[in-house]
This record gives C-alpha cells, structure tokens and sequence, in this order.
C-alpha cells in the first residue's frame, strides 16, 4: 500500500507541537510494516534552514487562482528511515518567521496557504506516485478532502482515492470569510451548512470531516470528548454525524529518540533494572536551569509546554503561591501566549529559589527535563493524546495530569499505590492543587515511589499497535471506495 501524508509540520523539520512527532513517528512504523509511504511538507523557512540543498523534483506546477496563477515547486527532502519527504516550496507563502502566526494573530491569508498546499500535493502525487490513500491532518490539510471530492471530481487519476482525517486538535477549526469558496475555486453549493458553511464562515476542519472517508483522533477518550459541547468547539453535531466512521487511536512515542537507556541528550543513561543515572540526569537538569544545593528531599516538578490556558497555566498561576510553601522546586519549559510568557517570568522573579521558566522550545533541555524532572505536570483544559506523559513514563518521571482525552487513557492512579501516576478530576485549580501533594506524599516514601517509576518504564506505549490500528482504517477507506 502507498500512504500519502499531507501535514503542515513533521520533525525534524518544522515543529509547533505533537503533530510535528506524529508525522515523524507514524510512516517510519508503517514502512516497516512493509508499506510505502510519502510526506508532503510545506517548504517553511524553518525547513529551508535544514535542507537549504534539496534538490527540485518537479520545477513548476501551477496552482490556479480567481485572476492569478501560483507557481509552485516539489523539492526533494530524502529518505530517512524508509520514508521519502517532499516539500512544497512556494516563498510569497512560506518562506515566513513562523509557521501559522505571528504574535499578534494569524496569517490572513492562511487559506491560500493551506489551499494551495493541499492542491499542490494532489497535483504532485499525480507526477511522483498515486496513493492508495491520502492521510490528511487537523484543519490546514482537512481541505484536501473537499478538494478532492469537488474540484476533482472527475479527475480520472485520483477521484477514487480515499482520505483519512486525523484530528490531533478540534479547537482549531480554520475559520475564513465566504469569499475564500471563490479563492479556493471551490463551488458555492457547498457554502451551506450541511457542508462548509459554520457561523457564516467556511470552516476547513467541518469540511474535512464530512468529506473524508473515514476520520480518527488520537485517543480513544478524545474519540468520545469530541462529541460533547465542552469539547467539540461547535462541530460536535458535525463528529456524531460521522460516528460510525471516527475512531480514536492513541498516539505513540518513537522509542529510538525517547529513552533513556541511549538518549544522547542527557547526562546519563539508566533503565528500570538500573535507575542510577536518573540521579545524574537530576542533578544536570537542576544545573541547566541554574539552581544549585537542592536537596534530595525536594521533589522537581517539570512542565514542557506550549504557554495557553488550555494546557492549564492558569491553574498553575492560582496554585502557585500554596505549591512554593511544598518541598519543591519547579523548572518549566516552552513558549506560547505573551500573556503566560510574562505571568511565568514574573512568578520565577518572585520566587527565584524555588522557580525557574526558560522562554522557548529546545529539544536538549526537553529531554533534559523529562529525564530529570521527578515529577511532570500537565494540568491541561484538554488534551487530545498528549505525548508527555509518555515521555515521562518511560523516563521514570512521575506524570501529575489532569483526566481529560489521552491523559485519562494512559495515566492510572490507584488507591493502592500500584498505579503509574496521578489524576484530578473536574477543571479546577484546588484538584490539581490535591493532586500535586498525593504526589508529593509518595514520593517521601522512597521504595513505592521506586516501584511506580519502575511501573512506568515498563510499559509499552511504541507506535507498532498504533500503526496495524491505521492500516485496518485505510484498509477500510478503499475497501468503501472501491
């Protein structure tokens, strides 16, 4: 089978969150299921910093537009690990600071970009190889779907192709004026609200749902979430039309970048038999982020993170000032809203013993605290998959999480102690609060705490079941559209 992945982020390349790793992760399994898989990027500027050398495969192909024509081209980004990645290079759209924003909002032509992109793959593949199916992700390729069942339509090539949708996050939606139907050259009898048509918007996401052929999200919570008011962000009607055809598949975690027993990016190397270099990857975490004499007592509590309220910032904010009175330091991660960015700075200034917050994403130090850390927090408002906690299990390090979307699949606390983390309930600072301390109580006892840890490396969360659970759905998609 020949999978077609169009994503708008994939590791190493260019990276906003756990899309970026699903990208990266996910066709490497399929290829050694003995598949055939390629991956469409865009040509960021982020990825031209990477492959500034790839050479062009295809040196123009034009992309039609009510008055004007964009020129495209496909570079050819190599094969690593059986997958080959192309990359669409279009530099009016892409060669920008950031992939989908600045601070002060998103690109506004953010649906040229995405529709351009989603159609130049589609005329790509029709050169360098016909899939079998089309693997679409979250609202920026959501609309290869419509693409492909209107303007292509009565292409002989690729009109029986399938799509599977993946939504790694319903909050975001890509909401565009009505004039982007005729942008878009997409035909206005779709502008309606069985179709496209949301709050008088053209919504990508709710295209891509009802158009794809079979739609997943990465868990099996999520799966189920989606479908309420609290977590389908208006669409929920639109996930429980497609119910028969959405399943939730957990994400997993590429165990060749993420373990400790051969990181190469962290101080040193230990396993569950073996737990004597977490002390070491502690102590170079602790000096990473400038603390020096904490003691042995004092548990640190990690966070890596996209600074947003939905990742639960602002429970840390209420809690902070009763969570410094704990044995405790806290290290935090990451970059997001100019709101917490300040906030969190201002918090570290506050308390310069006990906190410290490094203002931006950097892969080493991510791994330094994941490895490090004895504690992670992730307190998030929702969480589809979450990939952290993951990391941390295998890594040994505690995960404190909030039970929403994958957190809740994955992380089970138990009254007695045989669990490999810690849950709270309900959206509230107080509970996370509660939580924080029932981990902070195990941790004193040093031979539960040792037996938890241990709980958690042990158990398998790799991307091999993940995969065969993908490869029944495509599976299914051409068997339906055949």
């Amino acid at each position: 089978m020949h999978i077609v992945f169009a994503v708008s982020e994939c590791a190493p390349w260019a990276r906003t969150g756990g899309l970026a790793d699903v990208a990266a992760a996910l066709p490497k399994e399929l290829v050694k299921l003995g598949h055939k898989v390629s991956v469409y990027l865009p040509y960021y500027r982020q990825v031209a910093k990477l492959a500034a050398d790839a050479p062009v495969v295809l040196p123009s192909i034009t992309i039609p537009f009510p008055g004007y024509s964009r020129f495209v081209q496909i570079l050819d980004g190599g094969i690593e690990g059986g997958v080959q990645t192309y990359f669409v290079a279009c530099p009016e759209l892409f060669d920008r600071e950031s992939l989908y924003a600045t601070p002060s909002g998103d690109y506004p032509d953010n649906a040229e970009r995405f529709g351009l992109f989603s159609r130049a793959v589609i005329e790509a593949t029709k050169v360098l190889g016909v899939p079998d199916v089309f693997h679409v992700h979250d609202w920026q390729t959501a609309i290869l779907a419509v693409l492909l069942r209107s303007t292509y339509f009565f292409d002989p090539m690729i009109k029986h192709l399938p799509v599977v949708l993946t939504v790694h996050n319903a909050g975001y939606q890509g909401w565009f004026p009505p004039s982007t139907m005729e942008m878009l050259l997409l035909p206005w009898n779709m502008f309606t609200a069985d179709k496209l048509e949301f709050f008088d918007k053209v919504n990508f996401l709710k295209g891509g749902v009802l158009y794809a052929d079979a739609v997943t999200t990465v868990s099996k919570k999520y799966a189920e979430e989606i479908r309420t008011t609290e977590f389908g962000n208006g669409l929920e009607d639109v996930f429980e039309r497609r119910n028969g055809d959405l399943l939730g598949i957990l994400n997993g975690v590429d165990y060749e970048e993420w373990n400790p027993e051969h990181d190469s990016r962290i101080a040193g190397h230990y396993t569950a038999e073996d737990l004597a270099g977490k002390k070491e990857c502690r102590r170079d975490l602790l000096h990473a982020f400038g603390f020096h004499d904490v003691p042995e007592s004092a548990a640190v509590l990690g966070m890596v993170s996209r600074f947003a309220s939905q990742k639960g910032f602002d429970f840390l904010v209420e809690i902070m000032d009763r969570l410094m009175q704990e044995d405790v330091v806290l290290v935090i991660l990451g970059n997001g809203e100019e709101y917490y960015e300040r906030l969190l700075v201002e918090m570290a200034n506050r308390y310069p013993q006990k906190v410290r917050v490094q203002v931006k994403y950097d892969t080493v130090m991510a791994h330094k605290v994941e490895a490090g850390a004895d504690i992670f927090l992730i307190p998030s408002r929702w969480e589809p998959s979450g990939l952290s906690q993951l990391y941390s299990l295998r890594y040994g390090t505690i995960p404190v999480v909030r039970a929403t979307g994958g957190l809740d699949d994955t992380i089970d606390e138990q009254a007695n102690g045989q669990g490999n983390g810690f849950k709270f309930w309900g959206y509230d600072s107080n509970a996370f609060l509660d939580a924080i301390k029932r981990s902070l109580g195990t941790f004193q006892n040093k031979e539960e705490w040792t037996a938890m840890m241990r709980r958690g490396m042990a158990e398998d969360f790799s991307w091999e079941k993940p995969a065969k659970e993908y490869l029944r759905v495509y599976e299914r998609a051409i068997m339906n559209r055949s």
